[in-house]
């Protein structure tokens, strides 16, 4: 039920982002889509995927809020900051919310919720010969999880120093 309720955000966040004439609206609305999108990994219980998207997301946003801030801001300019204010408050308290009603449902530390997990942590070291797991988790259980992605991240990396860097060279002669 609430990922169909996510998916539903989601289609109506982007249809936002799409039909909202300011473009920094916009590009926030966009960002929603991907939050909605890092839930809904976490619900189908890939919290790699999840970490991977919210950080790729974040990054992006970074990215089209730069590119968009000195271009369109009327809620600045128009003196709407009361009601900046108020949605960043009731953005807030909101996210304190569902913290709330979220953090207790969270297995007991050392509890894995899935049973690969606890295979993982039963044969680790018999298969493969690390004596830190978590290494071997990531290196030889999961490693070509693993390089998609560090090129996911690598690539946003690179995204963003492609955009923050200077426009023109000097060029010396």
């Amino acid at each position: 039920m609430e990922l169909k309720l996510l998916l539903l955000f989601m289609v109506l966040a982007a249809i936002a982002a799409v039909q909202i004439k300011d473009l920094l609206s916009s590009v926030i609305a966009v960002g929603a889509v991907g939050l909605g999108l890092s839930l809904a990994f976490l619900i189908l219980k890939a919290p790699d995927l999840a970490i991977t998207q919210l950080v790729v997301e974040i990054l992006c946003l970074i990215i089209l809020i730069r590119a968009t801030i000195n271009k369109d801001l009327p809620l600045v300019r128009d003196g709407r900051w009361f009601f900046n204010t108020a949605s960043t408050l009731l953005f807030i308290a909101l996210f304190l919310i569902f913290a709330y009603f979220a953090l207790p449902e969270l297995p007991r530390f050392g509890q894995p919720i899935m049973r690969v997990a606890q295979e993982y942590i039963d044969k680790g070291l018999v298969k493969t010969g690390a004596t830190n797991i978590v290494a071997a988790i990531i290196l030889d259980f999961r490693s070509y999880d693993t390089l998609g992605e560090a090129t996911i991240l690598f690539t946003a990396v690179m995204g963003v120093l492609a955009v923050i860097r200077r426009v023109g060279r000097i060029n010396e002669k």
